[in-house]
């Protein structure tokens, strides 16, 4: 039997997230505007930079790259082939912001698709199929960004850094070029006077380009501070700059929102944990409120006796992406020491998922997974909608409902029950922009043995859907 405060006690392990503040544009002073130079001159034109900076006695001096440094691995490949495909004319930055999400759904209309204003797998595999139909002199990209610093107001006002951004792009192997640049928030300044800035250096090149240059990339993180990898795809090891990078870094950033087959990704994520490499993934923290709320929901004396008695699990999310749905019952099976036993998908409109568990007092365990359908949802794909704990057994008391809207609640509720629910709102969390939580990630230190317990949950449940 578990623990009477298995879930409880996460409150001091799991911070709630839900406000936030809001993330502001931050003033930056150009120490240099991004410059096209070879590749072996990467580090002196750098060492210019601050030299020069630092010669002028009218300007405050510049503090260069001393907390870490940070390879950005920054395909936007979604981008890229609308604006191939002549359906985005705005900057090739990564944001899904309403110019994207326009092209989004031009694109869906054209094609014949379902109109989500959103890059599900449907939308991605027809925009590669169209792109790859096409000459290799139309698939230049005229709109790439080449700023340098989009991710300045995460990371360039917390410490000075170097981000070294990899950008594959379409087309014929042309080798790879570079650029290097320099900026500094004006609002974040020492008691000297000094700025805090960061460093940029962008390479681009095609995939294969870039594979060719991995060790030089590897080179450049600085040695001696901590080193992050945020790979914004999803994870290849078999790619060998994925590879390399892996073996240099400190810590490998990932993103499952951005998983077209989550359920693919995620076994290839605890293989890397399993060999020890340090893995976090930013939709993991996105569950923060969920779980925070779950755990409160049995603080009360009576209610954490009857968590043993739950025996009935329904989980709505997004349709588009599973990731969250399976994050959340792998560190709530975790928890309470849940044996996965059977995992089997029935589809439908909802493309149900069913998985069993066995407690550790033999109890039965269902679990459902839904895939709800959503008519305006936010950039991130997945996101969790509803929450449903039951019993079996009319007399305990852990009936729990949580959801994210007045919707969410109304499809849980309607879900029957003759027990007495106690029911919660989960203020949204939609907002949490990979960007927000990446500064917040980067001020974190050590493993995350909760989010390395839970996915090892459901790798097992992914596991049986091979058997």
């Amino acid at each position: 039997m578990p623990h009477p405060s298995s879930l409880s006690k996460l409150k001091t392990q799991n911070s709630p997230l839900t406000t936030h503040a809001p993330m502001t544009t931050t003033p930056l002073v150009t120490l240099q505007k991004p410059k096209d130079i070879s590749l072996n001159e990467i580090e002196a034109e750098l060492s210019q930079i601050w030299h020069s900076q630092n010669g002028d006695k009218g300007t405050p001096a510049a503090i260069r790259a001393t907390t870490f440094s940070m390879v950005v691995y920054e395909p936007e490949e979604f981008q890229q082939l609308l604006a191939i495909l002549g359906f985005y004319k705005s900057p090739i930055d990564g944001v899904h912001g309403s110019a994207t999400k326009e092209a989004v759904l031009a694109a869906q209309k054209s094609y014949g698709l379902r109109l989500t204003g959103r890059v599900d797998t449907e939308t991605l595999a027809k925009l590669r199929e169209e792109v790859a139909r096409l000459p290799v002199d139309r698939l230049r990209v005229p709109n790439m960004d080449a700023r340098g610093y989009t991710l300045s107001e995460a990371i360039a006002v917390q410490n000075p850094c170097r981000i070294i951004t990899l950008s594959p792009i379409f087309g014929e192997d042309q080798g790879v070029t570079a650029q290097v640049s320099a900026y500094c928030p004006i609002e974040k300044t020492t008691s000297s006077g000094s700025l805090i800035c960061c460093e940029y250096i962008t390479l681009r090149g095609t995939k294969e380009a870039l594979n060719r240059v991995s060790s030089m990339v590897s080179s450049l993180l600085i040695p001696g501070l901590p080193k992050f990898v945020w790979w914004k795809a999803t994870p290849n090891p078999e790619q060998e700059l994925f590879k390399k990078l892996e073996e240099n870094c400190n810590c490998l950033i990932l993103d499952s929102s951005y998983f077209s087959d989550p359920e693919a990704e995620f076994l290839k994520i605890q293989e890397m944990i399993e060999s020890d490499t340090y893995v976090a993934d930013l939709n993991w923290h996105r569950l923060s409120a969920w779980q925070e709320l779950a755990a409160s929901a049995f603080d009360p004396p009576e209610r954490r006796v009857a968590l043993s008695e739950i025996d009935r699990i329904t989980i709505d999310y997004e349709k588009g992406n599973a990731a969250q749905a399976l994050m959340f019952l792998g560190w709530f099976a975790s928890r309470l020491n849940w044996q996965p036993g059977a995992y089997t998908e029935t589809g439908g409109d909802y493309d149900l998922k069913h998985i069993h568990f066995t407690g550790t007092n033999g109890l039965a365990i269902a679990a459902e997974l839904a895939a709800i359908p959503t008519a305006d949802a936010g950039e991130i794909i997945g996101d969790l909608i509803g929450l449903r704990l039951t019993s079996t057994n009319l007399n305990a008391d852990c009936c729990t409902i949580l959801c994210s809207e007045s919707t969410g609640c109304m499809r849980m509720e309607a879900g029957g029950s003759a027990q007495s629910c106690r029911t919660e709102q989960v203020t949204a969390t939609n907002d949490q922009k990979a960007e927000f939580l990446l500064s917040q990630q980067l001020q974190r230190w050590g493993r995350d043995p909760l989010y390395e317990e839970s996915l090892a949950v459901v790798a097992k449940i992914l596991q049986l859907q091979k058997n």
